[in-house]
């Protein structure tokens, strides 16, 4: 795994992206500037409760969010993607691009057969693929996420498949047209712990495989540690700290990330009581002035709700913090 710093030339680069939906409130920026490159083979991860834009970030880039208003820019290699054309946009989601959504079973078609579905994915990027072609290839696809029986699982439906075979096939089915870059959007949602390991297993193996571009977003920083290489910590809509997997858990700077990390269920008898964050996330529409944490923030002071802090270098990471990094700065 690498130390977090990308390797090659990117293969996705999003830079200044913002989203905005219309709302009987007003304006809601979902997402607020948000930028990061993925190189292929490297994985990173993008962090944060519901509502703090991360899914939000990768369907704009994708063309998915018809009727927000998205500005900024995310290139596939050396291909703008917001604001092109739909037909192209077409071209190149799940054949360049893919993306695992949240939930396998409302993104199943109950209706159709695995195989057949598989199949719809494939022929609708590669037209000269025969129905025969398509189903022996369905089955490889299978194979290859290590479903059991895949000559027979390929005429199953959905319904007949657990939780964990439902996202196998999802992650066949991203990965049917051999994308660059892969989305991978709460995989591990409504597993169980075994599963949800066996699914980062597999992800991490296809990856190094495939030299794919990974995404990963998550609310659980737990998933991510040993999975991915970097990690983006996202609230209200702006990356607040940014860096390699191990420097954003050994010394987190943010508030916020340090919360996250405080969330994850402990061992020692030094943390009995499984711990939170307080308060509520920053709704997009009444963003508090200043930074948004700070109604939640245990070190807040004044001068937080005066300017939002930039996203700024602090020891190994980047953070979002004037708190933190003004402290550090008059050590």
């Amino acid at each position: 795994m690498s130390d977090g710093t990308p390797t090659a030339q990117p293969v996705l680069r999003v830079r200044d992206l913002r989203v905005t939906f219309s709302t009987a409130a007003g304006p809601a920026p979902a997402v607020r500037g948000v930028s990061f490159d993925v190189s292929p083979g490297e994985a990173l991860a993008v962090v944060g409760e519901s509502g703090s834009g991360k899914s939000v970030t990768m369907l704009a880039l994708l063309g998915m969010l018809p009727g927000a208003t998205v500005t900024g820019s995310a290139q596939y290699r050396d291909t703008e993607l917001v604001g092109q054309d739909p037909h192209l946009l077409r071209t190149l989601r799940g054949a360049k691009v893919s993306m695992i959504f949240q939930d396998p079973m409302t993104s199943l078609n109950p209706v159709l057969t695995i195989g057949r579905q598989l199949s719809l994915v494939m022929r609708a990027h590669q037209p000269q693929l025969t129905k025969k072609a398509a189903k022996v290839r369905a089955v490889d696809l299978l194979e290859m996420v290590a479903i059991s029986q895949p000559q027979r699982r390929v005429d199953s439906y959905p319904h007949e498949l657990s939780g964990g075979m439902r996202q196998r096939v999802m992650i066949a089915m991203a990965l049917a047209n051999e994308p660059e870059v892969l989305i991978a959007d709460e995989p591990t949602t409504a597993l169980d712990v075994t599963v949800q390991a066996q699914i980062m297993e597999l992800l991490d193996e296809l990856r190094v495989q495939h030299q794919l571009a990974l995404v990963l977003i998550t609310h659980d920083l737990g998933v991510v540690a040993g999975a991915t290489d970097r990690v983006a910590v996202m609230y209200a809509g702006r990356v607040v700290e940014a860096g390699a997997v191990d420097a954003i858990f050994h010394s987190p700077g943010h508030p916020y990330t340090r919360g996250l990390l405080e969330c994850l269920p402990r061992l020692d008898t030094k943390h009995p009581v499984h711990a939170s964050i307080p308060g509520v996330p920053a709704s997009p529409t009444s963003l508090p002035p200043g930074c948004p944490f700070a109604p939640r923030c245990k070190y807040v002071l004044p001068s937080c709700s005066q300017a939002e802090p930039d996203l700024i270098p602090f020891g190994d990471t980047m953070v979002a913090c004037s708190v933190i990094t003004g402290v550090a700065g008059t050590q």
